[in-house]
Formats: structure tokens, C-alpha cells, sequence
């Protein structure tokens, strides 16, 4: 595979973001997510705020990092709820944020509502020592280009560190190259994250290429195996 070519299994793994956010997760399932970003080096586990202090105990003394979502999958909680959500998996060990935006207010282009709801979050993951990264996560599947651009020029201006496409969520589908390469276009000063039906070492690589610097992924094992048969052929 061509795609393989300036990457090493080390970045290839430091780029994904190992993730388990089903609600009928339970600990083991946790327990063993963290095993394997520990064993293959991921960049960080992604888990719904009711595992974020198992597995930050879990990952205590590792290179990986934990990220608790807030307002999975809909995005429509207050932004004194998202707030407050932040603060509480911070506090549980969380070393990122992954914020579902408010789709309302991007679909209706209302400025002020978005801005306020990203600044304020924002200011919560700035506020701690060290910072936390933010992630706002736009749904883009379910969004007109127009709108896209939209919430990534917002995002961009409010300063946040990452913005993502989906939740991996929504019936209107996850990550697409042609997404990504806009929304890395619209907000160049910010990271891009593509997650929601990346499930090929291609897929990833792709998503890659296309200007994502982090992968969101529930088959990060896979990809990686993928990764390595590939080279030892």
C-alpha cells in the first residue's frame, strides 16, 4: 500500500485516539481499552465521563492521555451543563475534552449562542495547570459546507486546540476526506480530529493526508495489526 510511505507504527499509534463510548461499556471493557493504548501506544483513550477516573487511575504513569466527552451525542445540553461537565471530568483525570457543539446554533448561524457556549468551555480547559486540550466537535456529516465553515471559522477565532467531525454518532454518517480537507482549509490555526467510521489502516491514512492530525477510532487494534502485516510483507 502506497499510503504507507513516511509513516512509522510509532506515529502511526501516537495519532489515534482509542475509543469506547457505547453506553453498555462496563469496567472490564474499559480496563482492557487501556491495556491496549498502553501497549501500542496511543495517543490517548476517549470514554464517556462515567469511566474517566477508572481510566485515568488505569493510565497513571503512561505516555497516554485520557479524553472525557461532554454532551455525547447530541450536543444540545446548556452551555452551563457542557461547563460543568467539563469542570467534572477534569477534575476525574480527564487530560482532554471532547465537546459536541450546539448544532442548533451552527445550523442557524447564531453567533453570539456558539461563541459564548466555546469561549466558555474553553476558559474551564485553560484555567487548569496544565492546560486541557478541547476538542469541539462540529458533526460535519450532518452539516451544509456553509455551515461547516461556519463553526470551524468560530471555533478557530474562540482558539480551541482541536476541532473534530463527529461523534461517530449520527445517522447522517462520520469522517470523510472531502470534510476534512475543508474544515482544515476553513480554520488552518486549528488540529483537526476525524473520527466516526474509521475502520481501515486506509481510511486512517487517508484522513491523514487529507490534514487530520488525530484519529478517532473503536478499531485502533485492528488498524495497527493492519499497519504492521503490511510492512512485514
Amino acid at each position: 500500500m502506497s499510503n504507507l510511505r513516511q509513516i512509522s507504527a510509532g506515529e502511526l499509534a501516537g495519532r489515534i485516539d482509542h475509543t469506547l463510548l457505547s453506553a453498555t461499556a462496563t469496567a472490564e471493557q474499559i480496563k482492557r481499552l487501556c491495556q491496549e493504548a498502553r501497549s501500542y501506544g496511543f495517543h490517548a483513550v476517549c470514554v464517556n465521563g462515567r469511566w474517566v477516573s477508572q481510566a485515568a487511575e488505569s493510565l497513571l504513569r503512561s505516555t497516554v492521555a485520557v479524553a472525557g466527552v461532554v454532551s455525547l451525542p447530541l450536543g444540545a445540553d446548556s452551555t452551563k451543563v457542557k461547563v460543568e461537565q467539563a469542570r467534572d471530568a477534569i477534575f476525574a483525570g480527564a487530560d482532554e475534552i471532547d465537546m459536541v457543539a450546539d448544532l442548533a446554533s451552527i445550523i442557524e448561524g447564531d453567533t453570539g449562542y456558539l461563541a459564548d457556549q466555546l469561549a466558555r468551555v474553553l476558559r474551564v480547559c485553560r484555567s487548569m495547570r496544565p492546560a486541557v486540550v478541547l476538542k469541539v466537535i462540529i458533526e460535519s456529516a450532518a452539516l451544509k459546507d456553509e455551515q461547516k465553515t461556519f463553526a470551524c471559522r468560530l471555533a478557530q477565532q474562540a482558539g480551541v486546540d482541536f476541532i473534530k467531525t463527529s461523534t461517530g454518532l449520527h445517522p447522517a454518517g462520520g469522517a470523510t476526506v472531502e470534510d476534512v480537507r475543508l474544515m482544515k482549509e476553513a480554520a488552518p490555526d486549528c488540529r483537526i480530529k476525524a473520527a466516526g467510521g474509521i475502520k481501515t489502516l486506509e481510511q486512517a491514512l487517508d484522513m491523514l493526508d487529507a490534514g487530520a492530525e488525530r484519529i478517532g477510532t473503536s478499531c485502533g487494534v485492528q488498524i495497527m495489526n493492519e499497519f504492521k502485516s503490511g510492512m512485514s510483507q
